[in-house]
This record gives structure tokens, C-alpha cells and sequence, in this order.
């Protein structure tokens, strides 16, 4: 049960980076906030959406919900952390609203990317003297 706990906690957290990164990069920027510009955090940010989309559009089960499954077919008692977790992040909805639903939080993160851009790279200098 503890492995599957770890991996329903895991799953969770990513579910936690991929929604709420979008509020807090809005909130920062309009309290402007430099780490909302972060490349790196707004990279990550669009990659993890984008993987969701991809995996619903292709049809796939996510790697962590298949895993925690497996885990928990060797276990009898469902603990306190996968009753509250799984009530958070399972819906019963079809799978075409949610593919819907997650292609519509991309195209909002897509968008905060020229609405909020990241911060320019700066080049640095070389000192040849």
C-alpha cells in the first residue's frame, strides 16, 4: 500500500504543478513577480500540459494512474490517503470531455506564454581582455 500511496502522491503534486502554475503565474505577474518569467518553470510548465494532452489524444492511460493501479491490485484496504486523493483527482467523465477540458487548459497556458512571456535568455558576455 505505501508504494502505491507514494505513487497516488506523486501523481497528485504533478496534477497540483500543471493546475496551479497557471493562477500563480497570473497572480505573480500582475504582482510582478520574477519567478513567473522563469524559463525553465514556464517550459516545464507547458511540457507537462502538453503530455497530458498528447497521452488523451493518443488515447493513453498515464503512466502514474496505470502504475498506482497495479500496485494496488496486490493490496486489500484502501488507506486514508488513496480515499481523499482519489476522490480530488478521478472524475467519471467521458473521455472526450476530458481531452476537451485539458486541450482548453493548454491552449490557456499557450497563451500566458504571450500574454506573461518568459524571461529573454540573456547572452552572456565574454570577457576577452
Amino acid at each position: 500500500m505505501l508504494l502505491a500511496d507514494i505513487v497516488l502522491i506523486i501523481h497528485f503534486m504533478f496534477v497540483l504543478f500543471v493546475v496551479g502554475s497557471l493562477p500563480l503565474i497570473w497572480i505573480g505577474a500582475w504582482m510582478h513577480l520574477k519567478f513567473v518569467r522563469n524559463r525553465l518553470f514556464r517550459f516545464a510548465h507547458l511540457a507537462a500540459i502538453l503530455f497530458v494532452v498528447g497521452e488523451s489524444l493518443l488515447g493513453k492511460v498515464c503512466p502514474l494512474t496505470r502504475w498506482e493501479h497495479e500496485l494496488r491490485e496486490i493490496e486489500s484496504d484502501q488507506s486514508f490517503i488513496q480515499y481523499w486523493l482519489h476522490r480530488v483527482l478521478y472524475y467519471d467523465f467521458p473521455e472526450s470531455v476530458l481531452t476537451a477540458i485539458y486541450g482548453l487548459f493548454a491552449m490557456l497556458v499557450i497563451l500566458t506564454f504571450k500574454w506573461v512571456p518568459p524571461a529573454i535568455a540573456e547572452k552572456s558576455e565574454s570577457k576577452h581582455q
